[in-house]
């Protein structure tokens, strides 16, 4: 009996150590982070500028999903086309792409903020209600009412740059980006207008 007890406190030792170095690594940055993506996404993955997005805060697998699309997959060209981002995922191991995952995802995301009122009162409506005579569901019937996504399946929006959004909605509609499952976006987008676009990513910015 004592032996095991004795055996009991030794393992649970043992996994205290090894959950407390897991939690360090996830406050230090992963050499990846400071040698691939700091420059432009932040050591913290929140970004400060526009055009990148911010990772802190976002699901791992839709961050893991992403780096992959930007990897060419046997022979044939990658899924989510940048000419940024193709190159600097192009030496990634898989344990990387993990690593880089749940390190971002344990960020705590340092919002953006909406700067137009009128443009996010335009964008609330049709987030929330969609625009059903053109044939555009509510954004939070995947993105949530706070943006705050679905694990795995649709990514958190909320507090995310607008510029960003509006970038990704308009690449969506003309086709440039298509890593889409089942083509979804690129079907809700392509029904949207350009104030439209500028109205939701507004609204998605102030989100919280």
């Amino acid at each position: 009996m004592n032996r095991a007890w004795a055996h009991a406190a030794v393992l649970s030792a043992a996994l205290t150590v090894i959950a407390a170095s897991g939690a360090l690594a996830q406050d230090k940055p992963p050499a990846q982070v400071t040698q691939v993506c700091a420059a432009c996404h932040g050591a913290d993955g929140n970004s400060v500028a526009p055009a990148n997005p911010k990772l802190a805060g976002q699901f791992a697998e839709y961050l893991q999903k992403q780096l992959r699309d930007f990897m060419p997959q046997k022979g044939k060209k990658p899924a989510r086309e940048s000419a940024v981002m193709n190159g600097m995922v192009a030496n990634l191991s898989d344990t990387d792409v993990q690593v880089l995952a749940s390190y971002f995802s344990a960020q705590a995301l340092k919002p953006a903020a909406a700067a137009n009122k009128d443009l996010a009162s335009q964008g609330q409506k049709l987030w929330r209600g969609g625009d059903a005579a053109k044939g555009v569901p509510a954004c939070a019937g995947c993105h949530g009412p706070a943006g705050a996504g679905i694990p795995a399946q649709f990514p958190r929006l909320g507090g995310q740059y607008a510029e960003y959004v509006a970038a990704q909605l308009q690449a969506f509609r003309s086709g440039a980006r298509s890593n889409d499952p089942n083509g979804m976006m690129r079907g809700v987008a392509s029904h949207l207008t350009d104030g439209q676009i500028k109205a939701l990513a507004e609204y998605a910015a102030g989100l919280r």
